[in-house]
Protein backbone atom coordinates (compact mmCIF):
# COMPACT_ATOMS: atom_id res chain seq x y z
CA UNK A 1 0.00 0.00 0.00
CA UNK A 2 1.36 3.82 -0.98
CA UNK A 3 2.50 5.58 1.75
CA UNK A 4 0.57 8.74 2.23
CA UNK A 5 3.24 11.29 2.49
CA UNK A 6 0.87 14.53 2.77
CA UNK A 7 -1.76 15.37 5.39
CA UNK A 8 -5.03 14.17 4.08
CA UNK A 9 -6.50 17.52 3.95
CA UNK A 10 -3.79 18.09 1.07
CA UNK A 11 -5.41 14.72 -0.42
CA UNK A 12 -8.96 15.81 -0.15
CA UNK A 13 -7.91 19.24 -2.01
CA UNK A 14 -6.34 17.57 -4.45
CA UNK A 15 -9.03 15.38 -5.56
CA UNK A 16 -11.32 18.57 -5.52
CA UNK A 17 -9.02 19.98 -8.05
CA UNK A 18 -9.67 17.48 -10.31
CA UNK A 19 -12.86 17.84 -10.97
CA UNK A 20 -14.90 19.55 -13.15
CA UNK A 21 -18.42 19.55 -12.02
CA UNK A 22 -21.69 21.42 -13.32
CA UNK A 23 -24.51 22.84 -11.26
CA UNK A 24 -28.18 24.20 -11.22
CA UNK A 25 -29.10 27.60 -11.58
CA UNK A 26 -28.19 30.88 -13.00
CA UNK A 27 -26.03 31.58 -9.86
CA UNK A 28 -23.92 29.33 -8.08
CA UNK A 29 -25.08 27.77 -5.20
CA UNK A 30 -24.14 27.35 -2.08
CA UNK A 31 -22.50 24.17 -1.90
CA UNK A 32 -21.12 24.99 -4.61
CA UNK A 33 -19.61 27.97 -2.83
CA UNK A 34 -18.25 26.25 0.05
CA UNK A 35 -16.35 23.44 -2.31
CA UNK A 36 -14.30 26.33 -4.15
CA UNK A 37 -13.42 27.47 -0.95
CA UNK A 38 -12.02 24.14 0.10
CA UNK A 39 -9.93 23.42 -3.08
CA UNK A 40 -12.71 22.82 -5.96
CA UNK A 41 -10.03 24.19 -8.93
CA UNK A 42 -12.77 24.15 -12.15
CA UNK A 43 -16.59 24.28 -12.95
CA UNK A 44 -18.68 23.72 -16.05
CA UNK A 45 -20.93 25.57 -17.59
CA UNK A 46 -23.53 24.49 -19.64
CA UNK A 47 -26.48 26.18 -21.33
CA UNK A 48 -28.91 25.80 -18.08
CA UNK A 49 -26.71 28.28 -16.01
CA UNK A 50 -27.00 30.64 -18.91
CA UNK A 51 -29.48 33.81 -20.01
CA UNK A 52 -27.55 36.64 -20.99
CA UNK A 53 -23.95 37.87 -21.18
CA UNK A 54 -24.58 40.38 -18.03
CA UNK A 55 -26.02 37.09 -16.20
CA UNK A 56 -23.02 35.03 -17.26
CA UNK A 57 -20.44 37.94 -15.99
CA UNK A 58 -22.17 38.01 -12.83
CA UNK A 59 -22.42 34.54 -12.39
CA UNK A 60 -18.62 33.79 -13.42
CA UNK A 61 -17.89 37.09 -10.81
CA UNK A 62 -19.60 35.09 -8.05
CA UNK A 63 -17.43 32.35 -8.47
CA UNK A 64 -14.24 34.15 -8.23
CA UNK A 65 -15.03 36.26 -5.48
CA UNK A 66 -15.07 32.85 -3.62
CA UNK A 67 -11.81 32.01 -5.57
CA UNK A 68 -9.41 33.80 -8.11
CA UNK A 69 -7.72 31.01 -9.82
CA UNK A 70 -11.34 28.60 -10.33
CA UNK A 71 -11.62 27.56 -14.33
CA UNK A 72 -14.74 28.74 -15.34
CA UNK A 73 -15.19 26.32 -18.26
CA UNK A 74 -17.45 25.64 -21.37
CA UNK A 75 -18.40 23.43 -23.86
CA UNK A 76 -18.97 26.44 -26.55
CA UNK A 77 -17.97 25.33 -30.27
CA UNK A 78 -19.88 27.82 -32.00
CA UNK A 79 -22.28 26.48 -34.75
CA UNK A 80 -25.00 23.60 -33.72
CA UNK A 81 -23.26 23.26 -29.85
CA UNK A 82 -23.84 26.34 -28.30
CA UNK A 83 -24.19 27.12 -24.73
CA UNK A 84 -23.72 31.14 -25.30
CA UNK A 85 -26.90 31.27 -27.14
CA UNK A 86 -28.73 27.96 -26.43
CA UNK A 87 -32.08 30.11 -26.48
CA UNK A 88 -31.45 31.77 -30.10
CA UNK A 89 -29.04 29.79 -31.92
CA UNK A 90 -25.42 30.45 -32.54
CA UNK A 91 -23.60 34.20 -33.83
CA UNK A 92 -20.97 32.40 -34.99
CA UNK A 93 -21.12 28.89 -37.98
CA UNK A 94 -19.66 25.55 -36.60
CA UNK A 95 -16.58 24.06 -37.87
CA UNK A 96 -17.84 22.17 -41.00
CA UNK A 97 -18.40 25.92 -42.28
CA UNK A 98 -15.42 26.66 -41.77
CA UNK A 99 -13.77 24.23 -43.81
CA UNK A 100 -16.22 24.57 -45.98
CA UNK A 101 -14.52 27.88 -46.87
CA UNK A 102 -11.39 26.45 -46.51
CA UNK A 103 -9.64 30.20 -45.12
CA UNK A 104 -7.34 29.85 -41.76
CA UNK A 105 -7.64 33.29 -41.57
CA UNK A 106 -11.45 33.29 -41.15
CA UNK A 107 -11.27 30.42 -38.92
CA UNK A 108 -8.69 32.05 -36.78
CA UNK A 109 -10.58 35.73 -36.34
CA UNK A 110 -13.91 33.59 -35.66
CA UNK A 111 -12.42 31.73 -32.67
CA UNK A 112 -10.81 34.93 -31.48
CA UNK A 113 -13.69 37.07 -31.84
CA UNK A 114 -15.81 33.97 -30.10
CA UNK A 115 -12.97 33.62 -27.26
CA UNK A 116 -13.41 37.43 -26.87
CA UNK A 117 -16.48 37.24 -25.95
CA UNK A 118 -16.46 34.13 -23.62
CA UNK A 119 -13.34 36.35 -21.93
CA UNK A 120 -15.59 39.44 -21.45
CA UNK A 121 -18.14 36.97 -19.47
CA UNK A 122 -15.50 35.52 -17.32
CA UNK A 123 -15.17 31.97 -18.90
CA UNK A 124 -11.81 31.22 -19.57
CA UNK A 125 -11.60 27.67 -20.52
CA UNK A 126 -13.47 26.79 -23.67
CA UNK A 127 -13.88 22.55 -24.48
CA UNK A 128 -13.13 23.08 -27.90
CA UNK A 129 -12.02 22.66 -30.62
CA UNK A 130 -13.16 19.56 -32.40
CA UNK A 131 -10.08 18.17 -34.13
CA UNK A 132 -12.19 15.05 -35.58
CA UNK A 133 -11.80 13.94 -39.19
CA UNK A 134 -15.44 13.44 -40.37
CA UNK A 135 -13.98 10.26 -41.53
CA UNK A 136 -17.32 8.36 -41.37
CA UNK A 137 -20.39 10.44 -43.00
CA UNK A 138 -22.75 8.72 -41.07
CA UNK A 139 -21.35 9.31 -37.76
CA UNK A 140 -24.23 10.10 -35.12
CA UNK A 141 -22.14 12.56 -32.97
CA UNK A 142 -19.56 14.42 -34.83
CA UNK A 143 -20.80 14.99 -38.12
CA UNK A 144 -21.03 18.99 -38.79
CA UNK A 145 -19.03 19.57 -35.50
CA UNK A 146 -15.77 18.65 -37.51
CA UNK A 147 -13.91 20.71 -40.41
CA UNK A 148 -14.00 17.75 -42.81
CA UNK A 149 -13.03 14.79 -44.08
CA UNK A 150 -9.89 16.05 -45.47
CA UNK A 151 -6.76 15.27 -42.97
CA UNK A 152 -4.83 18.56 -43.96
CA UNK A 153 -7.64 20.60 -43.94
CA UNK A 154 -8.85 19.72 -39.91
CA UNK A 155 -5.57 19.88 -39.18
CA UNK A 156 -4.88 23.63 -40.14
CA UNK A 157 -8.36 24.93 -39.10
CA UNK A 158 -7.96 23.09 -35.63
CA UNK A 159 -4.26 24.74 -35.62
CA UNK A 160 -6.07 28.60 -37.14
CA UNK A 161 -9.29 27.72 -34.46
CA UNK A 162 -6.47 26.99 -30.86
CA UNK A 163 -4.64 30.19 -32.40
CA UNK A 164 -7.91 32.65 -32.18
CA UNK A 165 -9.06 31.42 -29.23
CA UNK A 166 -6.26 31.51 -27.34
CA UNK A 167 -5.23 34.83 -28.07
CA UNK A 168 -8.30 35.74 -26.85
CA UNK A 169 -7.43 34.90 -23.29
CA UNK A 170 -9.55 31.53 -23.63
CA UNK A 171 -7.84 28.18 -23.20
CA UNK A 172 -8.56 26.00 -26.05
CA UNK A 173 -9.38 21.78 -25.28
CA UNK A 174 -8.83 20.44 -28.43
CA UNK A 175 -10.89 17.38 -28.60
CA UNK A 176 -11.79 14.16 -28.85
CA UNK A 177 -8.22 12.20 -28.55
CA UNK A 178 -7.52 10.41 -30.27
CA UNK A 179 -10.06 10.98 -32.77
CA UNK A 180 -14.24 10.69 -33.07
CA UNK A 181 -14.62 10.51 -36.36
CA UNK A 182 -14.61 7.08 -37.41
CA UNK A 183 -17.27 5.91 -35.44
CA UNK A 184 -20.77 4.95 -36.10
CA UNK A 185 -21.86 4.92 -31.95
CA UNK A 186 -22.26 7.91 -30.14
CA UNK A 187 -20.61 8.02 -26.87
CA UNK A 188 -23.30 9.38 -25.31
CA UNK A 189 -25.11 6.31 -25.54
CA UNK A 190 -22.73 3.35 -25.61
CA UNK A 191 -18.76 2.09 -26.15
CA UNK A 192 -18.12 3.12 -30.14
CA UNK A 193 -15.43 0.95 -31.31
CA UNK A 194 -12.71 2.40 -34.16
CA UNK A 195 -11.42 -0.84 -35.93
CA UNK A 196 -8.32 0.63 -37.80
CA UNK A 197 -4.60 0.02 -38.12
CA UNK A 198 -2.04 2.15 -36.27
CA UNK A 199 -0.82 3.55 -39.38
CA UNK A 200 -4.32 4.51 -40.29
CA UNK A 201 -4.23 6.22 -36.90
CA UNK A 202 -1.29 8.35 -37.35
CA UNK A 203 -1.64 9.26 -41.06
CA UNK A 204 -5.10 10.48 -40.49
CA UNK A 205 -6.56 10.81 -36.62
CA UNK A 206 -4.06 11.92 -34.50
CA UNK A 207 -2.78 14.47 -37.22
CA UNK A 208 -4.83 17.74 -36.13
CA UNK A 209 -3.72 16.15 -32.56
CA UNK A 210 -0.05 16.63 -33.25
CA UNK A 211 -0.83 19.99 -35.14
CA UNK A 212 -2.84 21.19 -32.21
CA UNK A 213 -0.14 20.58 -29.85
CA UNK A 214 2.42 22.76 -31.43
CA UNK A 215 0.11 25.24 -31.62
CA UNK A 216 0.33 25.68 -28.06
CA UNK A 217 -3.69 24.02 -27.07
CA UNK A 218 -3.68 24.53 -23.27
CA UNK A 219 -5.81 21.84 -22.94
CA UNK A 220 -6.77 18.20 -24.40
CA UNK A 221 -10.20 16.16 -24.13
CA UNK A 222 -9.93 12.39 -24.11
CA UNK A 223 -12.54 10.22 -26.27
CA UNK A 224 -14.78 7.46 -24.81
CA UNK A 225 -13.68 5.49 -27.90
CA UNK A 226 -12.26 2.01 -27.93
CA UNK A 227 -9.18 1.21 -30.53
CA UNK A 228 -7.96 -2.02 -30.40
CA UNK A 229 -4.61 -1.31 -32.36
CA UNK A 230 -3.79 0.98 -29.04
CA UNK A 231 -5.44 -0.93 -26.34
CA UNK A 232 -7.84 -3.41 -26.64
CA UNK A 233 -9.02 -3.32 -23.63
CA UNK A 234 -9.89 0.12 -22.03
CA UNK A 235 -11.16 3.24 -24.05
CA UNK A 236 -9.24 5.83 -24.43
CA UNK A 237 -9.80 7.72 -21.42
CA UNK A 238 -8.75 5.38 -19.01
CA UNK A 239 -5.85 3.41 -21.15
CA UNK A 240 -2.27 4.09 -19.81
CA UNK A 241 -0.84 3.40 -23.20
CA UNK A 242 -3.35 5.89 -24.91
CA UNK A 243 -3.05 8.77 -22.52
CA UNK A 244 0.28 8.40 -21.06
CA UNK A 245 2.26 6.62 -23.64
CA UNK A 246 0.82 7.79 -26.70
CA UNK A 247 0.09 11.25 -25.89
CA UNK A 248 1.87 12.65 -23.20
CA UNK A 249 5.34 10.25 -24.43
CA UNK A 250 5.38 9.95 -27.82
CA UNK A 251 3.32 13.32 -28.82
CA UNK A 252 5.12 15.15 -26.19
CA UNK A 253 1.66 17.03 -24.59
CA UNK A 254 2.75 18.21 -21.64
CA UNK A 255 -0.57 20.51 -20.61
CA UNK A 256 -3.79 19.65 -19.23
CA UNK A 257 -5.81 16.20 -19.82
CA UNK A 258 -9.15 16.58 -19.64
CA UNK A 259 -11.98 13.58 -19.90
CA UNK A 260 -14.99 13.90 -22.16
CA UNK A 261 -18.03 13.47 -19.78
CA UNK A 262 -17.85 10.67 -17.48
CA UNK A 263 -21.44 10.55 -16.84
CA UNK A 264 -21.99 9.10 -20.69
CA UNK A 265 -22.80 5.84 -20.94
CA UNK A 266 -19.99 4.92 -22.41
CA UNK A 267 -17.84 5.10 -19.39
CA UNK A 268 -20.62 5.36 -16.51
CA UNK A 269 -22.56 2.14 -18.18
CA UNK A 270 -19.69 -0.11 -17.98
CA UNK A 271 -17.37 1.33 -15.19
CA UNK A 272 -19.51 3.43 -13.03
CA UNK A 273 -18.83 7.22 -13.05
CA UNK A 274 -17.03 6.87 -9.53
CA UNK A 275 -14.23 3.63 -10.94
CA UNK A 276 -13.83 5.33 -14.10
CA UNK A 277 -12.77 8.71 -12.79
CA UNK A 278 -10.19 6.67 -10.45
CA UNK A 279 -9.10 4.83 -14.03
CA UNK A 280 -8.40 7.98 -15.82
CA UNK A 281 -6.76 9.61 -13.41
CA UNK A 282 -4.12 6.67 -12.75
CA UNK A 283 -4.21 6.46 -16.96
CA UNK A 284 -2.85 9.73 -17.39
CA UNK A 285 -6.17 12.52 -17.32
CA UNK A 286 -5.86 14.99 -15.03
CA UNK A 287 -9.50 16.51 -14.85
CA UNK A 288 -12.46 15.12 -14.51
CA UNK A 289 -15.38 16.50 -16.48
CA UNK A 290 -19.08 15.61 -15.42
CA UNK A 291 -21.94 17.62 -14.60
CA UNK A 292 -23.30 17.77 -18.12
CA UNK A 293 -25.84 14.76 -16.88
CA UNK A 294 -24.94 14.62 -13.17
CA UNK A 295 -25.03 18.19 -11.59
CA UNK A 296 -24.77 17.86 -7.22
CA UNK A 297 -23.13 18.35 -4.43
CA UNK A 298 -23.62 14.35 -3.85
CA UNK A 299 -21.46 13.33 -7.30
CA UNK A 300 -19.01 15.93 -6.41
CA UNK A 301 -18.54 14.27 -2.88
CA UNK A 302 -18.42 10.73 -4.24
CA UNK A 303 -16.16 11.27 -6.89
CA UNK A 304 -13.82 13.11 -4.05
CA UNK A 305 -13.90 10.23 -1.81
CA UNK A 306 -14.00 7.70 -4.07
CA UNK A 307 -10.00 9.74 -5.28
CA UNK A 308 -8.70 9.52 -1.81
CA UNK A 309 -9.84 5.95 -1.14
CA UNK A 310 -8.24 4.70 -4.40
CA UNK A 311 -4.78 6.38 -2.93
CA UNK A 312 -5.45 5.00 0.33
CA UNK A 313 -5.85 1.44 -0.89
CA UNK A 314 -2.99 1.93 -3.25
CA UNK A 315 -4.95 1.68 -6.38
CA UNK A 316 -4.18 5.78 -7.61
CA UNK A 317 -0.21 6.25 -6.82
CA UNK A 318 -0.74 9.76 -4.68
CA UNK A 319 2.02 11.21 -7.04
CA UNK A 320 -0.06 10.86 -10.15
CA UNK A 321 -3.16 12.82 -8.36
CA UNK A 322 -0.85 15.41 -7.13
CA UNK A 323 0.65 15.80 -10.69
CA UNK A 324 -3.03 16.15 -12.07
CA UNK A 325 -3.78 19.19 -9.31
CA UNK A 326 -0.63 20.46 -10.45
CA UNK A 327 -1.84 20.74 -14.09
CA UNK A 328 -5.04 21.96 -13.43
CA UNK A 329 -3.49 24.69 -11.40
CA UNK A 330 -1.21 25.76 -13.78
CA UNK A 331 -3.81 25.98 -15.93
CA UNK A 332 -5.93 28.14 -13.61
CA UNK A 333 -2.26 30.40 -13.47
CA UNK A 334 -2.10 31.24 -16.99
CA UNK A 335 -5.59 32.19 -17.14
CA UNK A 336 -5.63 33.97 -14.49
CA UNK A 337 -2.55 36.01 -16.20
CA UNK A 338 -4.42 36.33 -19.50
CA UNK A 339 -7.29 37.76 -17.69
CA UNK A 340 -4.72 40.46 -16.26
CA UNK A 341 -3.60 41.11 -19.85
CA UNK A 342 -7.06 41.24 -21.18
CA UNK A 343 -7.54 44.36 -18.29
CA UNK A 344 -4.88 46.45 -19.17
CA UNK A 345 -6.09 50.07 -20.45
CA UNK A 346 -6.76 49.28 -24.42
CA UNK A 347 -7.13 45.61 -24.43
CA UNK A 348 -10.86 45.00 -23.51
CA UNK A 349 -11.76 47.62 -26.11
CA UNK A 350 -10.15 45.60 -29.10
CA UNK A 351 -12.67 45.36 -31.90
CA UNK A 352 -13.65 42.05 -33.74
CA UNK A 353 -10.95 40.61 -35.63
CA UNK A 354 -10.59 41.44 -39.35
CA UNK A 355 -9.96 38.15 -41.79
CA UNK A 356 -7.42 39.23 -43.72
CA UNK A 357 -5.62 40.39 -40.23
CA UNK A 358 -5.56 43.56 -38.00
CA UNK A 359 -9.59 44.84 -37.26
CA UNK A 360 -12.87 46.20 -38.18
CA UNK A 361 -15.31 48.18 -35.73
CA UNK A 362 -18.68 46.64 -36.06
CA UNK A 363 -17.82 43.88 -38.36
CA UNK A 364 -20.07 40.57 -37.17
CA UNK A 365 -17.58 37.84 -38.39
CA UNK A 366 -19.68 35.17 -37.92
CA UNK A 367 -22.20 36.17 -40.33
CA UNK A 368 -19.91 37.02 -42.65
CA UNK A 369 -18.53 33.36 -42.47
CA UNK A 370 -22.01 32.09 -42.50
CA UNK A 371 -23.10 33.45 -46.00
CA UNK A 372 -19.16 32.68 -47.47
CA UNK A 373 -19.84 29.14 -46.33
CA UNK A 374 -23.24 28.99 -48.31
CA UNK A 375 -22.81 26.64 -51.52
CA UNK A 376 -26.09 27.15 -53.89
CA UNK A 377 -26.62 24.74 -56.54
CA UNK A 378 -29.46 25.51 -59.41
CA UNK A 379 -31.82 23.61 -60.21
CA UNK A 380 -32.69 22.54 -63.89
CA UNK A 381 -34.81 25.67 -64.64
CA UNK A 382 -34.25 29.72 -63.31
CA UNK A 383 -34.92 30.42 -60.04
CA UNK A 384 -37.34 32.93 -59.18
CA UNK A 385 -37.38 34.00 -55.28
CA UNK A 386 -40.83 34.05 -53.80
CA UNK A 387 -42.85 37.25 -54.22
CA UNK A 388 -45.06 36.48 -50.80
CA UNK A 389 -44.68 34.58 -47.53
CA UNK A 390 -43.12 31.32 -48.50
CA UNK A 391 -44.21 27.48 -46.44
CA UNK A 392 -40.97 26.07 -44.05
CA UNK A 393 -41.45 22.28 -43.53
CA UNK A 394 -38.44 21.09 -41.45
CA UNK A 395 -37.42 17.57 -41.37
CA UNK A 396 -36.60 17.54 -38.25
CA UNK A 397 -34.72 14.16 -37.11
CA UNK A 398 -33.51 13.34 -33.22
CA UNK A 399 -30.78 15.37 -32.08
CA UNK A 400 -27.88 14.15 -30.67
CA UNK A 401 -27.07 15.11 -27.02
CA UNK A 402 -24.39 17.11 -27.36
CA UNK A 403 -26.20 19.57 -29.54
CA UNK A 404 -29.30 19.52 -27.32
CA UNK A 405 -33.06 19.83 -29.01
CA UNK A 406 -33.54 23.01 -26.92
CA UNK A 407 -31.65 25.54 -29.47
CA UNK A 408 -33.63 26.54 -32.36
CA UNK A 409 -32.33 25.95 -35.88
CA UNK A 410 -33.82 26.39 -39.51
CA UNK A 411 -34.60 29.09 -41.91
CA UNK A 412 -38.04 30.05 -40.75
CA UNK A 413 -37.06 32.68 -38.29
CA UNK A 414 -34.91 34.35 -40.41
CA UNK A 415 -36.97 34.07 -43.81
CA UNK A 416 -39.93 36.16 -41.82
CA UNK A 417 -37.68 38.52 -41.33
CA UNK A 418 -37.47 39.24 -44.95
CA UNK A 419 -40.40 37.56 -46.09
CA UNK A 420 -43.43 38.56 -43.39
CA UNK A 421 -45.89 36.17 -42.98
CA UNK A 422 -43.62 32.92 -43.34
CA UNK A 423 -45.19 30.14 -41.19
CA UNK A 424 -43.36 26.56 -40.82
CA UNK A 425 -44.14 23.33 -39.09
CA UNK A 426 -41.64 20.21 -38.39
CA UNK A 427 -42.18 16.75 -38.97
CA UNK A 428 -40.65 13.55 -38.86
CA UNK A 429 -40.55 10.06 -39.89
CA UNK A 430 -42.70 8.73 -37.41
CA UNK A 431 -45.94 9.78 -40.05
CA UNK A 432 -44.86 8.00 -42.92
CA UNK A 433 -43.82 9.78 -46.39
CA UNK A 434 -47.83 9.55 -47.91
CA UNK A 435 -49.16 11.56 -44.41
CA UNK A 436 -46.13 13.61 -44.45
CA UNK A 437 -46.57 14.55 -47.57
CA UNK A 438 -50.23 14.99 -47.61
CA UNK A 439 -50.04 17.47 -44.78
CA UNK A 440 -47.40 19.61 -46.16
CA UNK A 441 -49.31 20.15 -49.45
CA UNK A 442 -51.85 20.60 -47.88
CA UNK A 443 -50.84 23.28 -44.99
CA UNK A 444 -48.72 25.33 -48.19
CA UNK A 445 -51.35 25.36 -50.63
CA UNK A 446 -50.20 27.55 -53.40
CA UNK A 447 -47.18 28.97 -51.45
CA UNK A 448 -43.39 28.70 -51.85
CA UNK A 449 -42.52 25.34 -50.23
CA UNK A 450 -38.50 25.62 -48.01
CA UNK A 451 -37.84 21.98 -47.25
CA UNK A 452 -35.57 21.92 -44.49
CA UNK A 453 -33.02 19.19 -43.68
CA UNK A 454 -30.15 17.94 -41.58
CA UNK A 455 -27.98 15.06 -42.76
CA UNK A 456 -30.66 13.57 -45.17
CA UNK A 457 -27.78 11.68 -46.52
CA UNK A 458 -28.77 9.49 -42.73
CA UNK A 459 -32.27 9.43 -42.51
CA UNK A 460 -34.01 7.26 -45.51
CA UNK A 461 -37.15 8.50 -44.12
CA UNK A 462 -36.04 12.02 -44.86
CA UNK A 463 -34.56 11.32 -48.61
CA UNK A 464 -38.08 9.55 -49.44
CA UNK A 465 -40.22 12.46 -48.37
CA UNK A 466 -37.70 14.81 -50.06
CA UNK A 467 -38.10 12.56 -53.20
CA UNK A 468 -42.00 12.93 -53.19
CA UNK A 469 -42.37 16.58 -52.26
CA UNK A 470 -40.22 17.60 -54.79
CA UNK A 471 -42.01 15.49 -57.39
CA UNK A 472 -45.31 16.95 -56.22
CA UNK A 473 -43.92 20.45 -55.97
CA UNK A 474 -40.87 21.19 -58.41
CA UNK A 475 -40.41 24.73 -57.17
CA UNK A 476 -39.96 23.84 -53.69
CA UNK A 477 -36.60 25.07 -52.48
CA UNK A 478 -34.01 22.73 -50.21
CA UNK A 479 -31.92 23.47 -47.33
CA UNK A 480 -29.37 21.41 -46.18
CA UNK A 481 -27.83 22.12 -42.68
CA UNK A 482 -26.38 19.25 -41.86
CA UNK A 483 -23.42 17.26 -43.75
CA UNK A 484 -23.76 18.01 -47.54
CA UNK A 485 -23.37 14.65 -49.33
CA UNK A 486 -26.81 13.90 -51.05
CA UNK A 487 -26.93 14.90 -54.26
CA UNK A 488 -28.79 18.31 -54.77
CA UNK A 489 -32.35 18.23 -55.27
CA UNK A 490 -35.49 21.14 -55.72
CA UNK A 491 -35.42 24.26 -57.25
CA UNK A 492 -32.56 25.64 -55.37
CA UNK A 493 -30.57 23.35 -53.01
CA UNK A 494 -28.95 25.86 -50.36
CA UNK A 495 -26.07 23.84 -48.15
CA UNK A 496 -24.95 25.64 -45.20
CA UNK A 497 -23.00 23.11 -43.59
CA UNK A 498 -24.47 23.88 -40.27
CA UNK A 499 -27.27 24.67 -38.57
CA UNK A 500 -26.26 27.75 -36.63
CA UNK A 501 -28.55 30.77 -36.35
CA UNK A 502 -26.42 33.07 -38.47
CA UNK A 503 -26.40 29.96 -41.37
CA UNK A 504 -30.39 30.15 -41.27
CA UNK A 505 -29.62 33.90 -41.71
CA UNK A 506 -27.76 33.35 -44.82
CA UNK A 507 -29.69 30.80 -46.44
CA UNK A 508 -32.78 32.98 -46.03
CA UNK A 509 -31.31 35.87 -47.77
CA UNK A 510 -30.38 33.43 -50.63
CA UNK A 511 -33.81 32.10 -50.65
CA UNK A 512 -35.20 35.74 -50.80
CA UNK A 513 -33.38 36.81 -53.58
CA UNK A 514 -30.65 38.92 -51.34
CA UNK A 515 -27.69 37.02 -50.79
CA UNK A 516 -25.02 35.81 -53.11
CA UNK A 517 -25.68 32.82 -55.19
CA UNK A 518 -29.14 33.74 -55.32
Amino acid sequence: MTTLVRSTDTLTRDALAVLQPGFLGTTAPDWLLRRIGEGLSAVGLFGRNIVSPGQLAALTAQLRAERDDVLVAIDEEGGDVTRLEVRTGSSFPGNCALGSVDDTELTRAVARELGRRLAECGVDLNWAPSADINSNPDNPVIGVRSFGADTALAARHTVAYVEGLQSAGVAACTKHFPGHGDTNVDSHHALPRIDVDLDTLHARELVPFRAAIAAGSKAVMSAHILLPALDPNRPATLSPQILTGLLREELGYQGLIVTDGMEMQAISAVYGIERGSVLAIAAGADAICVGGGLADEATVLRLRDALVAAVRDGELPEERLADAAARVRALADWTRRARGAAAEPGAASLPPARPGGGTVPGTDIGLVAARRAVKVTAGTRPYTPPTSAPYVAAFTPVANIAVGDETPWGVAAELAVLLPGTTSDTYSGEAGTSPLLAHVLGVAGDRRIVAVVRDVHRHPWMADALDALIAARPDTVVVEMGVDRAEPRGALHIATHGAARVCGRAAAEVIAGKGAGA
